[in-house]
């Protein structure tokens, strides 16, 4: 098990570190001078990507976490004294069913990741980013939960329930040192986010993209993210929703098929 950090200014936590999303944010944040915590269940890859920015001149400290796990979080909080930023990114979908058959372990998986999960780290890290006098909290949601789809609920439920715990935190600590920040990407493809979402179905995944010219990459949402963190204290992204191109909608999508 990794060693816990010790406290420092301008420490940037990320959640779901090991891959996408995540690992792309660490990598922003850390070549923006933030001393990086990398968060996820994946041990092996937090502890190559630290070691990916360290050897780059970066400061960054792996931590094995389950953000759905209370009392590790907890435990994980004691390491510091100050944060700067929070990153909530670990979440994630599980099937495309309609509501009639959906599989309700996979909803509620889906909710303990995506709103628990977030909720877990930012109350264990709130006193710390307050105490730090100029603290961020991110809440990566999605498109989706701002709009539904057909064979999405679950997904859609979980983002949906992400987007409004940022919403309410932001209005519950107006007047504090702390700014909540919500990123909705769209359509981005990464190594993992469709596999994952299909059972590892390679050919269900794919076709999610299909003749899709240029969907987000993880480096596109992360640029987003660094880009909110990193506004004067005084300005607050509230949200910022982004999509390719070519994606209109959650259902309207120009593919070249």
């Amino acid at each position: 098990m990794a060693t816990a950090p010790s406290a420092a200014s301008r420490i940037a936590v990320v959640t779901g570190a090991s891959s996408g999303i995540g690992a792309a944010t660490a990598r922003r944040l850390a070549a923006a001078g933030y001393r990086v915590v990398l968060t996820a269940r994946r041990e092996d890859r937090i502890e190559a990507l630290a070691k990916e920015l360290n050897e780059a001149g970066h400061q960054a400290t792996a931590y094995p976490l389950d953000v759905t796990d209370r009392a590790a979080v907890d435990e994980f909080a004691t390491a510091f004294q100050t944060i700067a930023v929070l990153v909530n990114n670990a979440g994630g979908a599980l099937g495309a069913d309609p509501v009639a058959t959906g599989d309700p372990a996979d909803w509620r998986t889906m909710y303990e990741t995506n709103v628990i999960g977030t909720l877990n780290l930012t109350q264990a890290l709130l006193p710390r980013l307050e105490a730090s006098g100029d603290g961020t909290v991110v809440v990566v949601s999605s498109t989706a939960g701002h709009g539904t789809y057909e064979g999405g609920a679950g997904y859609v439920a979980a983002k949906h329930g992400a987007h409004v715990l940022a919403e309410t935190l932001r209005l519950e600590i107006v007047g504090k040192p702390v700014r909540v920040i919500e990123i909705a990407p769209g359509m981005v493809k990464t190594d993992e986010f469709a596999l994952t979402r299909f059972g590892g179905d390679e050919e269900k995944a794919a076709k999610v993209y299909q003749g899709v010219a240029e969907p987000l990459t993880a480096d596109d949402v992360a640029d987003t993210i660094a880009w909110t963190v990193t506004r004067p204290s005084h300005v607050n992204i509230d949200l910022l929703v982004v999509r390719p191109r070519a994606q209109a909608s959650n259902s309207k999508v120009h593919r070249d098929l």
